[in-house]
């Protein structure tokens, strides 16, 4: 079965929106929450590399990696924003 560009559109911001909640989550158990994003961190960056290709790829992984290692940056739903840059920003330019 071969995935529309709407599909993975879609797919990508429901999983993006998730991971972005998740990455939110360690503010839930004060003190814990360094220890998670440590451990977080590498995940959500190497998920996010997979799932857009090329330089937008890596760029958001490796952004999202410092996001989750930094103390109060958090908040910053990198992967909805990498969505955004992906399907909306990047696309009018073409």
């Amino acid at each position: 079965m071969v995935k529309t560009e709407k599909s993975s559109r879609n797919r990508n911001l429901i999983l993006g929106i998730i991971f972005d909640l998740v990455g939110y989550a360690s503010y839930g158990v004060p003190f814990l929450a360094e220890i998670t994003d440590v451990v977080w961190a590498p995940i959500a960056g190497f998920v996010l590399s997979r799932m857009y290709k090329g330089t937008v790829g890596r760029v958001g992984g490796l952004l999202e990696f410092l996001e989750e290692l930094i103390p109060g940056t958090d908040f910053i739903p990198t992967f909805t924003l990498t969505w955004i840059y992906t399907y909306l920003i990047k696309k009018e330019e073409k």
